[in-house]
Formats: C-alpha cells, structure tokens, sequence
C-alpha cells in the first residue's frame, strides 16, 4: 500500500474505473531515440545536478505513482503507466538524452537501479528514489561511453593502416564491455549500438555506421552465447577492412601499452 494511507483507512483496491490513467504529459520519446550519439552526447547536453535538484524531482515523480498498485490482478496497467509519466517528467525536464534512465540490463542495457514498472513500482518514496538512482546511473554511464570513445578514437592525422589497427581495437573492447556488462541476454544489442556510436563520434555518418557494424557482426553474435575472444577479433578486423579497405596490423609489439589498454581487464 502507498505511503499516506492509514491503516485505519479504507481498503483500497485497485480498480481501473475509479482510477483513471490520464495519458502522459509530454509526447512519447521519438522512436529511435538512442540511435544517434549526437542526442545523447553529454558533451551535447549539460546536467545540472544538486540535492536541491534530487528533492525537486523526486517530489514531482513522487505525485505519480498511483495510490493504489494495479498488481497482477490488473495487469500491472497503473505500475507501467506510473513508468510512462516518469518518462516522460524526466525527458521533459533534463530532454532526450534521458530517455535511456530505464534501459535495464535484463533487456540489453547498463541499468540496475530500474527494472520494469512491474517490479520497480512500489510507494511513493521508493519509487522516486529508483528513477533517480537509474537517472543519475544513465548518465554516469554516457559520460564513461564519451570518455572511452575519445580514448579509443584513431589520431586524425593516422594512415588508413594506422586507423585500421585502431578501429579493430576499439571493436574488441567496446564488445568485450558489453559482453562483460551483465546485459543478459541482450549483451549483443548494447554492443550493436556502443559501436555504432563510437563510429559516429569520430565522425562517420550515421548511415555508413550502422552499415560497417551490421556487416561486421553479420549475425554471428548471438543472445546469451559468449562469442569467444577469436570470433570478437574477427569481428573487429572486419569492421576495420570494411571502413579502411586496410587489414590492421599483426605485429603489435610496437604498441604494447595500447595492447594492454584494450585487453579484458
């Protein structure tokens, strides 16, 4: 039962007619909104955060959660609907970039503060707490992502072979981070996309980066099947022939730090 009900209070139960599920105050996210890195860049987009800041925000969401949980009985309607209108307060507030604060591991992604409305819902404070802990997890996780693309970036003034090693490298740690990520089943998904991303961040269209990855992976990564540090390299020196037209290097004692940089720690 919801914070503020007494226990001498009425026994609330839950009823879809006498609470009614208005729709959600600001518009869906777009649809493939994770898709571009330029709207998730937190370089692109500043976040001003304080205690001040948390105590505004979890008073807003805490006014949504419903009074009285739907449950199994309902089909969990009002826990999910409570998860759309914190969607869309969080987007609303901080813009799109937050949309990823409830991309739980369990379906490919870096959360662990949030799961599902089903599970996550529960009173008022609580609730609260969870979004903002999953908020605050989404960000920590992007500005890490911006902080490895940088490092894993090839130098602008590298040769196509240079740039080739580079890009195999990069494929093989992104990867291995999401294999090791505790993404379940859906690890390959985040891989999917970290890679498309860091392709972006160096400056290759949206298109040709979605194109090089899906043709590098070519549907040998599978759910819940670790691919085994063979396969992730060949993925990698695909990914890099594909965009270079260059085989990266084989002889790598030259660069021994960067061999350690990469490496599964």
């Amino acid at each position: 039962m919801a914070d503020g009900i007494g226990e001498s209070g009425p026994a609330l139960t839950y009823n879809r007619d006498t609470l009614p599920l208005p729709e959600n105050r600001v518009p869906p996210a777009p649809a493939g909104g994770l898709r571009h890195w330029d709207g998730l860049d937190p370089a692109r987009h500043p976040f001003d955060w304080d205690a001040e800041e948390e105590a505004r925000l979890c008073a807003l969401l805490r006014e949504w959660v419903p009074p009285v949980l739907s449950g199994m009985a309902g089909w969990w309607q009002g826990e999910h609907w409570c998860e759309s209108q914190f969607d869309a307060i969080i987007r609303e507030r901080y813009g799109n970039w937050a949309q990823g604060w409830n991309w739980c591991y369990r379906y490919g992604g870096p959360i662990g503060a949030w799961v599902t409305g089903a599970s996550s819902v529960t009173t008022p404070h609580e609730t609260a707490a969870r979004a903002v802990a999953a908020l605050l997890e989404w960000r920590e996780w992007l500005e890490r992502m911006a902080r490895l693309f940088a490092e894993l970036a090839p130098p602008p003034e590298a040769t196509p072979e240079d740039r080739s090693w580079h890009l195999e490298r990069a494929c093989v740690r992104l990867v291995t981070l999401a294999l090791d990520s505790g993404a379940e089943g859906g690890w390959h998904g985040q891989a999917t996309r970290v890679l498309q991303w860091f392709l972006s961040s160096t400056g290759i269209s949206q298109a040709e980066a979605e194109q090089a990855v899906d043709e590098a992976i070519g549907g040998r990564f599978r759910s819940w099947v670790d691919p085994g540090r063979a396969l992730v390299e060949s993925v990698g020196e695909d990914l890099a022939v594909g965009l270079t037209g260059h085989a990266p290097y084989q002889d790598h004692r030259e660069r021994a730090a960067l061999e350690e940089l990469h490496d599964r720690s």
